[in-house]
């Protein structure tokens, strides 16, 4: 049916969405490419698997473990990777993103030490649970997925836009040292920057582990390029864009799997790129640099 195909596609393009939030909200401050956030994300969805199925723990137990050690990975991300590289002379300009493709390796490696190689099923307690209204099935779990997103992408756009320490951060994005000029800690507006995004990665792999009921250490590298992609078809540092990149992404996928060959599921994100930077080399949403 067109319209379970189209809910299938939009909770997938949910779940890309908030992961390509996390490399809007880094690339939106730092001007980089936090290669790590793939990771990160990764690392959520294993503590979710941790807390479910391992110690039997409820599902929003498993969503705040999840926050506070990707948070705490995004700080040391940011402490120990990107600081001590941030305007010290001679550094390249592709040092931080060196930096973050060593973390990224080392935490895949890292994962494969601590939780093993291989799928591991994630199991939540209403996985099975569907409602039938007509013809068409609506599993529970895609609700779930869908509000818990829908929600998020409304609290950032608020925080951003409403918030004083959103305002700092939009701010800083604009400018680094006009906003330290005009009195915005920028250090801590960038730290905070990155313990978000990487929190939100950690929702965005709990959602994935209920989506797809298993998770991998090799997730994080296929997820992390997706959501490189999302943002260049979005618009860099977009916040809208990143949101519409991801359904649009979500949605494509679940049409090209149901209609055509699943084997260029995942190779509809970088035709995506291909196509964008040759139209539209700004993104959807983003703006045109002048010359």
């Amino acid at each position: 049916m067109l319209i379970e195909q189209l809910i299938n596609g939009i909770t997938l393009g949910s779940i890309y969405a908030i992961v390509a939030l996390g490399f809007t909200l880094v690339f939106g401050v730092l001007g980089i490419i936090n290669m790590a956030h793939g990771e990160i994300f990764m690392f959520g969805a294993f503590i979710g698997v941790v807390v479910t199925s391992t110690f039997k723990g409820p599902l929003w137990l498993a969503f705040l473990a999840a926050i506070l050690v990707t948070a705490a990975m995004g700080y040391m991300l940011e402490r120990f990777a990107l600081r001590p590289l941030r305007n010290k002379q001679g550094v390249s300009h592709l040092a931080p993103l060196i930096s973050t493709i060593g973390v990224s390796i080392l935490l895949e490696n890292l994962s494969h030490h601590i939780f093993g190689p291989g799928n591991h099923p994630f199991r939540a307690s209403f996985a099975e649970i569907s409602f039938q209204i007509g013809s068409i099935t609506v599993y529970l779990v895609q609700i779930v997925i869908f509000v818990i997103s829908v929600l998020l992408m409304y609290a950032l756009s608020f925080w951003l836009g409403k918030t004083k320490a959103g305002k700092a951060l939009r701010a800083t994005a604009e400018n680094l040292e006009t906003a330290s000029l005009l009195g915005v800690d920028v250090k801590r507006t960038i730290t905070m920057t990155v313990i978000i995004a990487s929190a939100m990665g950690g929702i965005a792999g709990i959602l994935v582990g209920m989506a797809f009921n298993s998770v991998t250490p090799q997730m994080g590298l296929s997820i992390g390029l997706k959501g490189l992609a999302i943002i260049i078809l979005g618009g860099m540092g977009n916040v809208k864009g990143a949101m519409a990149g991801g359904l649009i992404l979500g949605l494509a996928e679940t049409f090209v799997v149901v209609y055509g060959d699943s084997g260029y599921k995942d190779a509809i994100a970088f035709v995506a790129i291909i196509v964008i930077l040759l139209i539209r080399p700004q993104g959807l949403f983003g703006q045109k640099i002048s010359a």
